[in-house]
């Protein structure tokens, strides 16, 4: 089932204007889950670091011992080509992805030379500028390279996202603030996280249990470039606590302020507000 509309599909090829099938049943990525995706955005006419996340997407599937068949250069190309489905103003997701197709003799390992590809247009609306969402704590945790690819956006991971997400849900939350391995704040079980105290920005360091995202480092950059401090750091779910401002990032909605962390309560801060602001401006200033 898809997340959105209006589903436009690169495969073989070709563009399709649908949701085409892409895997078959005995696909290694169908049953033994060798996936790797990730997604960019559309929006007001402009792809922000398009290129970074198709470079990304290779990288993904370097990691889960796949070859990657497109050079991340052709793959911005590709992409350009299918946004011509739609209208300048409409938000689109894009998703590349690959996959194995065969196992070596034991079936698991996969074969590296043999790999799906396809790109997935899904139109998606932008989050409201004034959206918001609230934590609550999960049992759940990231886990670290020894136990899965963590160093790759896999769909094979997301399993446990949805636990968090359920977990929390069911107490009426929107969003989990999630452990590393070792009991230290990571992430949510969506984006990446921020908190402000005393107006200084921290967040946690890239300990290579989550993904140290393209639209994080992007935040980085233009808080920097605006004077702000920013400390990354290893953080306590105390310090998200003692917090004055906390927020998310991530591709899908950029930036998701933070009104509540379990009984903790926050107001929607200057320096989201100021970090909403910068990054529209900055990616008004890209081309498609």
């Amino acid at each position: 089932m898809s997340t959105g509309t209006n589903i436009v599909t690169w495969f073989r090829n070709q563009w399709h204007r649908e949701d085409v099938a892409i895997m078959r049943a005995a696909d290694h990525g169908s049953w033994l889950g060798t996936s790797v995706f990730d997604g960019a955005r559309m929006f007001a006419g402009r792809t922000p670091d398009l290129l970074a996340h198709c470079e990304r997407v290779n990288h993904s599937a370097r990691a889960l011992m796949i070859t990657p068949t497109v050079a991340a250069a052709e793959m911005v190309e590709m992409i350009r080509e299918g946004l011509r489905h739609y209208g300048p103003d409409d938000a689109v997701y894009i998703r590349p992805m690959y996959w194995a197709i065969h196992g070596d003799a034991t079936a698991i390992v996969p074969d590296p030379d043999a790999t799906g590809f396809a790109i997935c247009l899904e139109q998606i609306p932008m989050a409201p500028a004034d959206a918001s969402t609230t934590l609550g704590r999960t049992r759940f945790r990231r886990p670290v390279l020894e136990d899965n690819v963590v160093n790759a956006k896999a769909g094979c991971l997301y399993p446990n996202n949805a636990r968090m997400l359920t977990e929390v849900r069911a107490r009426g939350f929107g969003n989990a603030l999630v452990a590393d391995a070792m009991g230290n704040v990571a992430e949510s079980a969506t984006a990446n996280v921020f908190m402000v105290r005393d107006g200084e920005v921290f967040t946690p360091i890239a300990n290579g249990t989550f993904l140290a995202g393209i639209t994080r480092a992007r935040h980085i950059t233009n808080m920097n470039s605006d004077g702000m401090r920013v400390h990354q750091s290893v953080l306590s779910f105390e310090d998200f606590e003692r917090a004055d401002e906390v927020f998310l990032t991530g591709n899908m909605s950029k930036i998701t302020p933070v009104t509540a962390f379990e009984d903790k309560f926050y107001q929607i801060g200057p320096v989201a507000r100021r970090l909403r602001e910068m990054y529209w401006d900055w990616a008004a200033s890209e081309t498609l």
